[in-house]
């Protein structure tokens, strides 16, 4: 049997009730492919900044680059700053191991009613790639002089490097998915003339190597109009890191539930851990109730079973997830049933079995 070492960071709220239960699906998809898993769960986040101070220990990143992959839950905490969680726990995590290439597929799946009214099940299908190490969050700046005389400077870093390769990471895979061979770049450009005006000129230099992949650029307002006016028409979606963050909230909404939409973190050369997560936060509000949406985390389990390999245990995943929606007798609030997160793992499980 193949085993796979895999690092477990539930994190906060919610993350710890979705992640054990994507686990038991992701062994159960596995098991029948002969693979299995060893999880080593890590419990750093927002309780531990509270106990240490730090959202993670100084040696994290050498912890946990020994693993095949990272799966982690969620972050985030009320008690907390934002920017304190996010840049203590997921960035470094993002950066220090180059998972350039943030994935995040929207799809309208069977069973599920969006909030448009014109696109039927199966007519939005497309993924956002986000570039997930430079751009807006770089976290380049600081802060001087205090008061009335408070000055605050944020910089965004683009380099050659970062944007050509998550770019050409785009066109590779709008190449390989069986739909329309398109690939929109969305950036800012008339208003931040250096910065997207230079992703800009990449993504036209680049584009040149695929001819057989049709382009357009948007600017990020007028994407957003039409990811709500024609979502059918997307099939793969490039942006910088903050672009890309905002859109896929957006693709999130369309498409029915942030409690739908998995993520992947991925080092595409593997020379680090890839890592891979639901798109939705901790979701303080409904955290310790037992009716958060464990879908979204299962999905993100599908898509690290692609990455290791085992591409038939993803489909087999995918497949019993999208069952259950289907049949939409078993769903939790956020799609307008009245399921708990165990009784729609109890429902993939059995589809799995």
């Amino acid at each position: 049997m193949k085993t796979y070492r895999i690092a477990v960071i539930p994190g906060d709220g919610i993350g710890n009730e979705v992640t054990p239960a994507a686990m038991r699906a992701i062994e159960a998809a596995a098991q029948r492919f002969d693979a299995g898993f060893t999880w080593t769960s890590f419990p750093w986040g927002s309780a531990h900044y509270v106990e240490h101070g730090r959202m993670m220990p100084a040696d994290a990143l050498d912890r946990l680059r020994p693993f095949e992959a990272i799966f982690f839950g969620a972050v985030g905490d009320p008690r907390i700053q934002d920017n304190v969680t996010l840049n203590g726990l997921l960035l470094p995590i993002r950066r220090g191991f180059d998972q350039y290439a943030c994935v995040r597929p929207a799809v309208l799946y069977p069973g599920v009613r969006g909030p448009l009214a014109g696109p039927k099940p199966g007519e939005i299908d497309f993924v956002v790639v986000r570039e997930n190490t430079e751009g807006e969050y770089a976290q380049i700046g600081g802060i001087v002089h205090s008061g009335s005389e408070e000055v605050a400077i944020q910089s965004a870093v683009f380099t050659r490097h970062g944007t050509e390769r998550v770019i050409r990471f785009a066109f590779e895979l709008a190449r390989r998915r069986d739909r329309k061979h398109l690939l929109t770049s969305v950036t800012k450009s008339n208003a931040q003339g250096f910065s997207m005006a230079f992703w800009d000129r990449v993504f036209s230099e680049v584009a040149r190597e695929y001819p057989d992949v049709r382009t357009e650029s948007l600017l990020v307002d007028a994407a957003c109009m039409d990811l709500v006016r024609r979502p059918q028409d997307f099939d793969v979606i490039v942006a910088s890191n903050l672009f890309g963050d905002i859109l896929t909230d957006l693709s999130a909404a369309i498409t029915g539930s942030l409690g739908l939409a998995p993520s992947a973190n991925l080092n595409p050369a593997r020379t680090f851990p890839s890592m891979f997560e639901p798109v939705h936060g901790s979701a303080p509000d409904i955290a310790g109730r037992g009716v958060a949406n464990p879908m979204a985390a299962m999905l993100a389990g599908a898509m690290m079973l692609e990455f290791l390999g085992e591409t038939d245990a993803a489909k087999r995943l995918e497949s019993a997830v999208l069952r259950v929606l289907a049949d939409g007798r078993t769903i939790t609030p956020d799609l307008g049933g009245r399921a708990g997160t165990d009784d729609v793992t109890g429902a993939v499980l059995a589809q799995l079995r």
